[in-house]
């Protein structure tokens, strides 16, 4: 491994920092001011391949912006891990762009400017996240992300609007600041460094015989303070926050917040406390064990759900536990899992929520019950929900087949049969909540309320990149390599593929 330091880690946050700024200056000319979103997805991908080109070549880049106080200061890194997660915010910037463009114009929208400006800033907010190089800078970009993502969830400016919101900052803010903050403190009491270590994942920052009490709360702190990876009891936010507008929905559950907070608990796993560390002080297995609970408990209240986002909520809190659980096993088939399962989840996941959008869009209807047959009107959204469903489900050559047969291998690798039984019972589930909507769309006879004939595919800009991205989660499971090699580049172990 060799570390570089580079200004070129500025590049991408700087893009997405000005965009917003821009979004703004054209708010009048609609077609500019949606098209510098666009420009500023493109632009903060390509900045992001030298620096990927670099990763895979064995380097590590790294830069110190400023420091505050001695010892804790804004610094920026890139290594598999972010890039990673910056690709994926990024990437799929530019396609819920498009998406947004033909969800907020049929529906007539208001306050639309500040919608872009938000979601411009939270993508910001992702690339401050995946680049982070310490802890403490990942804690402030994990609060622009939450700060500028509530005017988004409550941008209908309703009492239904206003109450999910509320809840959604209460959890995030509230245990940021009662467990978060607490955890970064302890960090750097105990360490000395709030900084990740970078090209060894077997390896964290605690010193030899720091006290394993103050080790164990500390990450446990860690764990309840990353509310935003929606483990269980820390969930609820998450469906309440399904009052947002779908492209919102999106952006919450594929891109920018969950993804967050599951990328946190990565990097706090593997670059603060390091697997030997989670081992020695048994702290992996009580956080799978946690995360498989999350998984069954929140699949079994996926299928009670008649509102196809509220499904697709309950199914994110579960999905997200995936790559929690594969990071906690602490084997290197099961961290390949849980790490390969941030993108691959990502793009299945925006797929489902695109899908829903144009489905409200074109019909809008919410109840599950009441889309009997419309598969035969709009063949394109369905067919790509079926790919991203077989995704979620983990049927080959769906992406999320590759995240579930490191995951199950890290299971046995490890001879815990409960996990295991957690896995394979989690897919039953998933076949069982999402193989009805698609199976009814297709084949099922109409609601006698309901008149197929009136509806039609949304508009293209939401029907083409929900089909793209479904293409994608199918290209990703035939050929997993580009970020399967992202997480070879994490030193430390020695990895099954």
């Amino acid at each position: 491994m060799t570390t570089i330091y580079s200004a070129l880690l500025l590049i991408p946050l700087g893009i997405t920092m000005i965009a917003p700024l821009f979004v703004w200056i054209f708010r009048k000319n609609v077609n500019l001011r949606e098209s510098i979103s666009f420009v500023a997805a493109l632009l903060t991908f390509l900045s992001l391949i030298p620096i990927g080109l670099g990763v895979l070549k064995g380097n590590i880049y790294t830069y110190t912006l400023f420091e505050i106080l001695p010892g804790i200061n804004v610094k920026f890194c890139a290594d598999g891990l972010s890039l990673i997660f910056a690709i994926i915010s990024s990437f799929l910037w530019f396609f819920a762009t498009s998406y947004n463009i033909g969800y907020m114009r049929s529906l007539n929208e208001h306050a639309q400017t500040r919608y872009y400006i938000c979601f411009a800033i939270a993508i910001f907010g992702a690339q401050g996240v995946a680049l982070s190089g310490n802890v403490f800078t990942l804690y402030l970009f994990y609060e622009v992300i939450t700060i500028f993502t509530y005017p988004l969830v409550a941008h209908h400016q309703d009492e239904e609007a206003y109450t999910g919101a509320k809840k959604y900052i209460v959890y995030l803010m509230g245990t940021s600041k009662l467990f978060l903050l607490p955890a970064m403190i302890l960090t750097y009491v105990l360490a000395g460094t709030l900084d990740f270590r970078l090209g060894d994942i077997a390896k964290g920052i605690f010193p030899p015989g720091t006290n394993p009490i103050w080790i164990t709360i500390t990450y446990f702190l860690y764990i309840f303070g990353l509310a935003k990876a929606a483990i269980m009891p820390l969930h609820n936010w998450l469906p309440s926050a399904m009052v947002a507008p779908t492209p919102v929905s999106a952006l919450l559950h594929a891109v920018a917040v969950v993804k967050a907070g599951v990328f946190s608990i990565s990097r706090i796993i593997l670059s603060v406390f390091g697997l030997q560390a989670m081992n020695h002080f048994n702290l992996g297995i009580p956080t799978a064990y946690l995360a498989a609970f999350t998984i069954v408990t929140a699949s079994l209240i996926a299928l009670t759900k008649d509102d196809l986002k509220a499904r697709l909520a309950y199914s994110t809190v579960s999905q997200l536990s995936y790559i929690v659980l594969g990071v906690a096993m602490l084997s290197p088939f099961a961290v390949t899992g849980g790490l390969a399962h941030i993108a691959h989840h990502a793009f299945s996941k925006i797929t489902l929520f695109f899908a829903a959008g144009a489905i409200y869009v074109a019909t809008h209807l919410k109840k599950i019950s009441l889309m009997n047959g419309l598969g035969k009107k709009m063949p394109l959204t369905y067919t790509a929900f079926a790919l991203a469903s077989l995704s979620m489900i983990g049927v080959p050559p769906v992406c999320g087949f590759v995240s579930k047969w490191y995951l199950v291998n890290g299971a046995v690798d490890i001879n815990r049969v409960i996990l295991l039984i957690a896995l394979l019972a989690s897919t039953v589930l998933n076949a069982a909540y999402f193989g009805p909507i698609v199976y009814k769309g297709f084949f099922g006879k109409p609601h006698p309320d309901i008149n197929l004939d009136e509806y039609k595919e949304a508009p293209l800009t939401m029907v083409v990149p929900l089909t793209i991205t479904a293409l994608i989660s199918v290209l990703l499971g035939l050929y997993p390599d580009p970020f399967l090699n992202f997480i070879k580049t994490l030193g430390g172990v020695k990895w099954p593929f």
